[in-house]
C-alpha cells in the first residue's frame, strides 16, 4: 500500500461533526454555510431554498457535514412542504446533529428572530436549545472583539437573544474567503459539544428518521446485490493481497455513501409525509370547492367540491410520481442472487 493510500485511510478515520444550520429569514444561514466550508456552496443572491440539502467539507481541518433547510419564516413555502423538509433535514443529519447553529444578520434583528427559540423547541424538542449556538453575520473590516463586546454589553436585544440560547454565540464575516475565524468557531462548537458529554442531540423523530433511512439502505443494498457481487469478483481477479483489501475498502465506502445519500433523500418516512400532504390537499381543496359551489346550490357544491379536491391533491400526487420516477431512474431493480447477510455485514453503517 503506497503512502497516499495510507493518508486517505487516516483522513477518513476522523470523526465527522454534524452541524444543522438554521435561519430565520434572509441569506444569513447560507452565508454561514459558505463560511464554515470555505467555499461558495450558495451564491450570494440566495435568500431562501425550498428543499433541505447537505454539504460536506472541513472546518479548520475537522470533517463536517452541514445541513440547511428552508428559513423558519419563509412565506413562499406551504405548511405541508415545510413539514416534509423538516423531516428531510432530520434524515440528512442522522443520528442527530452535534450542534444547531442559528444564523442571524447582526444589523437586521427582527421581532421574529426573538421568537426562534420557541419554534426550535416546537420542531426539535425543548432539550435542543442546549445544543444551540447563535451565529451573527457581519460585513466589512470590523473588529471581532468589539463586535462581541457589542453583543454582550451594548445592544440589549442582542444580549437578550443570546441569553435564550444559553449565552453561546459567535460572529462571522459574510465573506467566506476570510478564514481567520475558523479555529475559534470550531473551538466554541467543540467546547459546547464536550460540555454536553461529547455526544449528539437526539429525540424521537431523529430516531424515526434513522430507522427509516437504515431500512431504505437495506432495501437499496438488495437492489444492488448483483452489481456488488460482479464488482468484487472483478477485483479479486485484478488485485492481490493488501491492494485488494484497499480497493475493496474504497469500493465499500463509495457504495455505502451512494446508498446513504439516496436513502436520506427518499425513504418510507418521507413518503408517508408526502402521502399525508396529498390527503390534506384533497380534503381542504374539497371543502373550499364546496363552499364556492354552494353559491350554485347543491349541484354546484358537489361539482366544485370534486374539482377543488382534485386540484388540492394534484401537487402531492405529482411529487409522489416524481419521486418514484427518480427512484426507478437512479436505481433500477436487480435480480437477487447474492448473499444478503454477507452484504449487510460489510455495508453496515456504525452508529456514531
Amino acid at each position: 500500500m503506497n503512502p497516499s493510500q495510507m493518508d486517505k485511510r487516516k483522513k477518513g478515520s476522523a470523526k465527522e461533526l454534524r452541524l444543522m444550520v438554521v435561519g430565520s429569514s434572509g441569506p444569513s444561514q447560507f452565508q454561514l454555510t459558505n463560511a464554515i466550508l470555505g467555499k461558495e456552496v450558495f451564491s450570494t443572491d440566495v435568500t431562501s431554498i425550498s428543499a433541505s440539502v447537505k454539504n460536506k467539507g472541513e472546518l479548520s481541518g475537522r470533517p463536517v457535514g452541514v445541513v440547511n433547510g428552508p428559513n423558519m419564516y419563509d412565506k413562499d413555502i406551504t405548511h405541508v412542504k415545510r413539514r416534509m423538509e423538516l423531516r428531510r433535514s432530520k434524515c440528512l443529519c442522522i443520528p442527530g446533529p452535534h450542534a444547531f447553529l442559528i444564523a442571524f444578520d447582526i444589523e437586521k434583528i427582527s421581532p421574529n428572530d426573538m421568537k426562534t427559540p420557541w419554534l426550535l423547541k416546537k420542531r426539535f424538542g425543548a432539550n435542543c436549545l442546549k445544543h444551540c449556538m447563535v451565529l451573527f453575520a457581519y460585513e466589512g473590516n470590523l473588529d471581532g472583539a468589539s463586535l462581541e463586546n457589542r453583543v454582550k454589553k451594548t445592544e440589549w436585544y442582542l444580549r437578550e437573544l443570546i441569553e435564550k440560547y444559553g449565552g453561546r454565540f459567535h460572529v462571522f464575516k459574510k465573506d467566506w474567503r476570510d478564514r481567520s475565524q475558523d479555529k475559534e468557531l470550531l473551538r466554541k462548537i467543540e467546547l459546547m459539544v464536550a460540555s454536553l458529554g461529547g455526544g449528539h442531540f437526539s429525540c424521537r423523530t431523529f430516531q424515526m428518521a434513522e430507522d427509516s433511512v437504515r431500512k431504505e439502505e437495506k432495501r437499496l443494498r438488495k437492489q444492488r446485490a448483483v452489481e456488488i457481487e460482479r464488482t468484487w469478483n472483478e477485483m479479486e481477479q485484478q488485485y492481490m493481497s493488501e491492494e485488494l483489501c484497499f480497493q475493496k475498502d474504497v469500493y465499500i465506502a463509495n457504495v455505502r455513501a451512494e446508498i446513504q445519500a439516496k436513502a436520506e433523500l427518499d425513504n418510507g418516512w418521507l413518503r408517508t409525509s408526502l402521502a399525508r400532504g396529498l390527503g390534506i390537499g384533497l380534503v381542504v381543496g374539497g371543502v373550499i370547492g364546496a363552499i364556492f359551489g354552494s353559491i350554485e346550490g347543491v349541484g354546484g357544491m358537489v361539482l366544485f367540491g370534486f374539482i377543488g379536491g382534485a386540484v388540492g391533491g394534484s401537487a402531492g400526487g405529482t411529487a409522489q410520481v416524481a419521486i418514484k420516477h427518480m427512484e426507478n431512474r437512479v436505481t433500477p431493480p436487480a435480480r437477487l442472487n447474492f448473499n444478503s447477510i454477507f452484504i449487510n455485514r460489510f455495508f453496515a453503517v456504525p452508529r456514531t
